[in-house]
């Protein structure tokens, strides 16, 4: 039987997506990776013959074609991308294509070579009685992204028990490294080979996770920041979810995912239809080079902010619940004297809310605490030439409070007969429920309209357990996320100027969806900037550093207890969003002039930190953390190198700055915007004459950066040689300054 090739060529930024969408069949894979440049018919045919493997002994007696959605009809004896049944029958469908559109144009037959764009297939199942649309992307930077749709066509109905999707990788692809954590410890990398069967991380909370895979990375063994070929993937949900790494004794292995559905969670009726979410995935020489490509889809986007990222002040950790208006003013004050420009008021502000047991629910100004509401504090906030900021937590209600006792069925529940466990005092509001989803929206509403609130700390500070519908005993963590999304989007739609940060106990809610309904993220509840170098390191896999919060943390640590100087916490922190999340009313005269230059030099370089290309630095020694910004047009770029613990050598030798132009010649200087740094012994190159430790104060003003001789190299050499590093004692930070010397 003669066959024909319909292909899908796309290409960009130095990868291939070669699409096979021959004969009827659902889209497969031939190429993802590294650009292979123009293909002919010719070339596509070897790639398709090439993209299986022979048929092996005691196996299917025709080759496995693995579609993105995997079909088991095909011999595929993996996980199934379409996993469901109409009360036991057509659980296993064998869809058709009968439609094929790139960018809304219908596919001519052959091949279709094409840049960024959109591949769109619809197939059905007649004898199942299931429609399917299926959509594949070539995004800006190289990233790729699909999901797809599964209509029911018949009177009975049919249920959805998962519908993920996968990619195929290569052998070469042999190690794995996806992500772990805790609250105030959120995404540890892990590795893992890659082994014979199913490495699968499931997610259970209701929320992303401050445990989630997060990326799943495949990739040749031992690859770097800047080395090896990785490719990855990342399910953009913001419920439960699934992450999965597959090999089969056959030799095919795919990495994949898709939305974690509950037991009877998703039930199609006559015409109705599930949407998967997206599955993202990179490829790259390099860590960084996959990040990049995420970097580079995310600042593509028209929601992405275009405005300088403004510097924060969060009055938790200064105030908790106490909240009062004078020593606020006070703090509105200092904050604006140092820089500050957004200052956001915390838990505590409504109800009954004066500790974490009740009022949650109630969006209402406390009259106890706010007797003329919260007007003389947003005027002076504003009149100081800053934003104001408001802290919400709408999806949650304290037992303790009047919407839970009003309205109980509210409750996420199993059932009527019992709530599940309290976690923080706290239960879930079902947004699904239409009559609490109006309750929550107007409440958040009618406080924009009254006051000129600029953000919203959109706070989520429980998991969701037994997360059901009490009328229909149904889960309800797919309905709730989707009405948490329509709800972010209604409300910025009444106020498009409305900035909104995605926060979760901290990190547990960082995905590629919520951030296409909020401005930025809240790394982690742990600000210390010890923990921070590290998770500020692994976040920025997947989102450019001006989505992430990072502030200036207090002198002592309120989660780890450690003790940090000013400069170590500033200078971990102005890589981000900076804030600052400390009781400046403590500080020092000294520590505020300090704080002043730090926020004065973080806004100095703020178009570079949050444009430009980030790099982070492979160094062999883990008591050292290195990475980069780099301009867009690589003349100019700031290098940090953290010391976050005591090497076993004295001299840690050169370190290397990866990421600039080869052929240009840059002058590289440090910089220390809150002075010498303690224990400090400069290498010679820094050209600074009696310049030792034993001279050096580090309460001392800021070194001015003529004062600094530095030295000139060409980009090949920075990144290949590198530069001798100082001495300084653990927990500092050294900055280098690097700039086009013509």
């Amino acid at each position: 039987m003669k066959t024909t090739t319909t292909s899908v060529v796309m290409r960009s930024d130095g990868v291939s997506l070669v699409l096979d969408v021959s004969d009827g069949l659902l889209p497969s894979v031939l190429h993802w990776g590294a650009d292979i440049g123009p293909l002919t018919e010719g070339d596509i045919t070897g790639l398709k013959l090439s993209s299986v493997n022979p048929t092996g002994l005691n196996q299917a007696d025709h080759p496995v074609r693995v579609a993105i959605l995997p079909e088991q009809w095909t011999g595929w004896m993996g996980r199934p991308g379409l996993r469901g049944s109409r009360q036991g029958r057509a659980w296993s469908p064998q869809f058709t294509t009968h439609s094929i559109g790139i960018d809304g144009d219908p596919h001519p037959g052959g091949t279709v070579e094409v840049g960024v764009g959109v591949v769109r297939v619809q197939a059905r199942d007649d004898t199942s009685e299931l429609a399917l649309i299926q959509t594949i992307e070539l995004l800006p930077g190289g990233a790729v992204r699909t999901r797809a749709s599964v209509t029911n066509l018949a009177s009975s109905h049919y249920q959805v028990d998962g519908l993920d999707l996968a990619l195929p990788v290569p052998p070469v692809a042999d190690e794995l490294l996806d992500f772990g954590g805790r609250w105030a410890r959120e995404r540890v990398p892990q590795r893992h080979d890659f082994t014979l069967g199913t490495h699968l991380r499931e997610n259970r909370k209701g929320r992303t996770g401050a445990d989630s895979a997060y990326l799943l990375h495949a990739g040749v063994p031992g690859f770097s920041f800047g080395d090896g070929e990785v490719w990855a993937v990342h399910t953009a949900w913001s419920g439960n979810h699934v992450h999965y790494a597959e090999r089969l004794s056959s030799g095919e292995q795919v990495v994949g995912g898709g939305e974690l559905v509950l037991s009877g969670e998703v039930v199609l009726q006559c015409g109705e239809t599930y949407e998967s979410p997206w599955l993202y995935g990179a490829w790259g020489e390099g860590l960084d080079a996959v990040a990049r490509r995420f970097h580079t889809f995310l600042r593509s986007r028209e929601v992405h902010p275009s405005s300088s990222r403004p510097v924060t002040l969060n009055v938790w950790e200064a105030v908790y619940f106490d909240h009062s208006l004078e020593p606020l003013l006070e703090l509105a004050e200092l904050a604006s004297s140092v820089g500050v420009e957004r200052f956001v008021l915390d838990d505590g502000w409504f109800s009954s809310r004066r500790d974490e047991h009740s009022g949650l629910g109630d969006w209402w100004v406390s009259p106890d605490v706010w007797p003329q509401g919260l007007e003389p504090l947003v005027d002076a906030v504003t009149n100081l030439g800053m934003q104001f900021g408001l802290w919400f937590e709408p999806e949650m209600v304290n037992p303790d409070s009047v919407v839970a006792r009003e309205h109980p069925e509210w409750v996420m529940a199993a059932g009527p007969a019992r709530w599940p466990v309290e976690s923080r005092y706290q239960q879930v509001l079902n947004l699904g429920i239409p009559e609490c989803y109006a309750h929550v929206r107007d409440a958040i509403v009618s406080l924009l309209r009254e006051y000129d609130i600029a953000y919203i700390k959109w706070d989520h500070n429980r998991d969701l357990v037994e997360a059901g519908d009490q009328t229909t005993g149904r889960p309800g963590v797919h309905a709730q996320t989707l009405a948490f999304y329509r709800l972010l989007d209604e409300i910025r739609e009444a106020f498009p100027s409305l900035e909104i940060e995605s926060c979760s106990s901290g990190g547990a809610r960082i995905d590629l969806e919520v951030l296409q309904h909020t401005d930025r993220v809240w790394t982690s509840d742990c600000i210390d900037p010890q923990e921070r170098q590290l998770m500020h390191r692994w976040t920025t896999q997947l989102i450019p550093p001006e989505l992430m919060g990072a502030h200036v943390a207090s002198d002592v640590s309120h989660t780890t207890g450690r003790w940090h100087t000013l400069g170590f916490r500033a200078a971990s922190a102005i890589f981000g969003h900076l804030g600052i999340e400390w009781d400046i009313r403590q500080a020092t005269e000294s520590q505020l002039a300090e704080l002043r230059r730090w926020v004065s030099f973080h806004k100095e370089h703020r178009e570079l930190l949050h444009r430009g290309h980030m790099v982070r630095v492979d160094f062999p020694d883990e008591s050292l953390i290195g990475h980069g910004v780099i301009a867009q047009d690589r003349r100019s770029a700031l290098y940090s190198f953290a010391s976050v613990g005591r090497s076993v050598a004295s001299m840690l030798g050169r370190v290397r700055l990866p990421g600039l132009q080869p052929e240009r010649r840059y002058r590289i200087r440090p910089v220390m915007p809150g002075g010498a740094l303690p224990g400090l012994i400069p290498p010679p190159w820094w050209g600074v004459e009696g310049f030792t430790s034993q001279s050096l104060d580090s309460a001392q003003t800021s070194i001015a950066l003529e004062d600094i001789v530095g030295m000139e190299a060409t980009g090949r050499v920075l990144a290949t040689v590198g530069v001798p590093h100082p001495v300084v004692n653990p927990e500092q930070v050294v900055l280098y300054w690097v700039e086009d010397s013509d």
